[in-house]
């Protein structure tokens, strides 16, 4: 994502370590169960913290009726026109039959109707949504997915977002610069860091994402596995916290994975789903790489600018170690050789 003068701002907000209490140290269990409860629901008290390290998540139980799913926003992330425009994008999907799964309406008669503010965090509710991973070794699973996604697309195109980020080549670079700047890569590897990134971005920027030659269509714009719900033989999806304006390789590629030859069998079945609700340009096959390597990058300063955040490094321990970025190094390494591969082909049938 592209990074302007107030997020900058925001990220010194979260790596300053000057003041030792995090936001989140406040979310108790009671100011949990006093948020749900403001929105006019009695609950039996019952919190169960879900996965999540970007929001809070947490599982509510409420009396005599189904539990929900209270997300918390990280605070100072995205505003709440960035945060209701996410909402509605779901919602008009959930509308449109596409399988998302839109938040609960909380007060229809607010300016954001679904979007609530309890002790100086915006949080909303969702119904809670059953389902498991989608197998992703599975062609049939990957041609439903391609099929999904491209309905999402297709009703994405004729929801174009004002508010939400557009995918930028920028990030790469300005991700690069945080990390050093921050002093998180050992002084003994800056220059080694500094020259296989800089070696990295020129690639990407061979090949921008962002390019006005693509299409820049409303995404879901984190769409792995993981924010996918295997359910009554449809995938069905939720998190949509990362939702960007981009070409629609973005939510496609991070379904690909192993040798080429069986990227190749993978993209067949998704391509083919995809393009029974619209048609797929075949030319954004050669962003695949760099849209990966800019999600590499952007991981590192991802964790370093939540690292005052007590959860980041009890998750990732190994994070702030010489040995860490030593071999990092070497990854961006085989990334950069990668790269400079030729793109992947759709196979000629």
């Amino acid at each position: 994502m592209d990074i302007d003068g107030n997020q900058r701002q925001r990220d010194a907000d979260e790596t300053d370590t000057s003041d030792a209490t995090h936001p989140y140290t406040r979310l108790s269990p009671d100011v949990v169960i006093d948020a749900v409860e403001s929105t006019g629901r009695l609950s039996d008290a019952r919190v169960l913290a879900l996965n999540s390290f970007e929001n809070r998540v947490y599982q509510v139980g409420i009396d005599q009726h189904e539990p929900v799913i209270a997300k918390f926003y990280r605070p100072a992330r995205w505003s709440a026109a960035q945060i209701d425009e996410e909402h509605r994008f779901t919602r008009y999907l959930h509308e449109h039959e596409i399988a998302a799964v839109p938040p609960l309406v909380l007060d229809p008669d607010s300016e954001y109707p679904t979007l609530a503010e309890h002790e100086g965090f915006l949080f909303a509710l969702y119904p809670r949504q059953g389902g498991r991973a989608p197998e992703l070794d599975n062609l049939d699973h990957l041609h439903e997915l391609g099929r999904f996604i491209g309905r999402m697309h297709a009703a994405g195109s004729d929801f174009p977002f004002v508010h939400r980020q557009h995918l930028a080549t920028t990030a790469a670079r300005d991700n690069v610069e945080f990390l050093l700047v921050a002093g998180f890569v050992p002084l003994d590897l800056e220059a080694s860091y500094r020259a296989v990134t800089t070696a990295v971005i020129d690639e990407i920027e061979r090949a921008p994402p962002d390019s006005p030659g693509y299409a820049q269509i409303s995404l879901h714009g984190d769409c792995h596995s993981g924010n996918v719900l295997w359910r009554d033989e449809h995938p069905h999806f939720v998190d949509f916290d990362d939702a960007i304006s981009g070409p629609a390789i973005q939510d496609l590629w991070m379904l690909l994975s192993g040798d080429t030859p069986t990227r190749q069998r993978q993209l067949v079945e998704i391509v083919e789903g995809y393009e029974t609700f619209r048609t797929f340009d075949l030319r954004e096959l050669r962003l695949i790489e760099p849209l990966r390597a800019m999600r590499i990058l952007h991981f590192n300063a991802w964790i370093a600018r939540r690292w005052n955040d007590p959860a980041f490094p009890l998750a990732f321990p190994w994070f702030n170690t010489p040995r860490y970025w030593s071999d990092y190094i070497l990854e961006l390494k085989e990334l950069l050789s990668e790269l400079r591969q030729p793109p992947l082909e759709m196979p000629k049938i």
